[in-house]
């Protein structure tokens, strides 16, 4: 199904993965919450169906790149809007490197990525789910915290790890980092950083904290999405480095990779601007159909959305990524 069929709109397209007609939408910020210790409140921003109850929850993490907005909850709007049109509340905490807070370069020893601040910020939320469903109009009685998913692009799918039983070494004091927080019942890294061991490129010197990561104890269930192409010596001279959470990680797992795709799997963090090296609107399409499948059949075991998606990425003639399970 092309992308330009006159019945279908570009920011809810799923090209050709099967899912349920979109629904309308709202969103909702800021609603603010004060954390002690957090040199400013956190702030989430809400993107939730108009109706309906019982709604499962994904937070999102924001990534770690150069534009002012888009590493913060003002971003990733083709992933947001259409998982919200298709049932999810999605959260979307503005973690503490957001460029346009302007603490990067802040003496803290968790800048510039906040690795720490970031994992907590997802407990956070959780922890005030009650709170922040309150806080916005209309949604109150409306979530079902028992199905929570944590969704996370580049650093943000680093953070995900991190509340996964992925580990960092705290730099300030040398302690671990990195816990399994069990209210996630589904968890999806995508483009994630790989073993630290194997961060020898220029990012090594600027990122220390990353160079500690380990996936030995990351063992629930989690969806590592790849892009075929997302290689970068700036980070790792190896270059299935990304697929490091799956490969080093013990399963189970699942692995879907992207065919062509580079970091931005052709657009996933804003609309219209130059924020990906490789604009695919098929490709933002398909992996936010994907991966709404895959957090839909995790938090409602009999559902068949995960089948039935592999099904048409497997029959498709030009099938547009491949999974691969362990």
């Amino acid at each position: 199904m092309a992308l330009n069929d006159a019945a279908k709109d570009p920011t809810t397209y799923a090209a050709g993965i099967p899912v349920p007609d979109p629904e309308p939408i709202f969103s909702y910020h800021p609603v603010l919450i004060d954390v002690p210790g957090r040199p400013v409140p956190l702030a989430v921003r809400v993107t939730a169906p108009a109706v309906g109850s019982d709604l499962p929850v994904i937070v999102f993490s924001h990534g770690h790149g150069p534009s002012t907005f888009v590493p913060s909850f003002y971003g990733y709007g083709p992933l947001v809007n259409f998982w919200a049109a298709h049932g999810f509340v999605v959260i979307q905490p503005t973690h503490l490197d957001a460029t346009f807070l302007g603490l990067r370069e802040a003496g803290d020893p968790d800048a510039p990525l906040y690795l720490k601040s970031r994992a907590d910020d997802l407990r956070q939320v959780v922890d005030h789910l009650g709170e922040i469903e309150r806080a916005v109009p209309g949604l109150a009685g409306r979530l079902d915290p028992g199905r929570i998913a944590a969704v996370g692009h580049s650093a943000g799918g680093h953070t995900v790890g991190l509340v996964s039983g992925q580990t960092i070494a705290d730099t300030s004091d040398g302690s671990t980092v990195g816990a399994v927080d069990d209210r996630f019942s589904a968890r999806v890294m995508i483009a994630a950083p790989g073993c630290g061991e194997d961060l020898n490129g220029p990012a090594a010197q600027l990122y220390t904290a990353l160079t500690s990561t380990g996936f030995d104890g990351m063992t629930p269930k989690a969806l590592i999405v790849v892009g075929e192409k997302d290689w970068n010596p700036f980070f790792s001279d190896r270059q299935d480095w990304r697929s490091d959470p799956y490969v080093a990680a013990p399963g189970p797992k699942t692995r879907l990779e992207i065919f062509d795709a580079e970091h931005g799997f052709g657009g996933i963090s804003t609309f219209d601007a130059v924020e990906t090296t490789d604009e695919n609107p098929d490709r933002v399409a398909a992996v936010r159909a994907l991966i709404w499948a895959y957090v839909r059949s995790e938090l409602y075991p009999d559902d068949p959305a995960w089948t039935r998606a592999t099904a048409a990425l497997d029959g498709s003639t030009t099938p547009i990524g491949r999974v691969e399970s362990k």
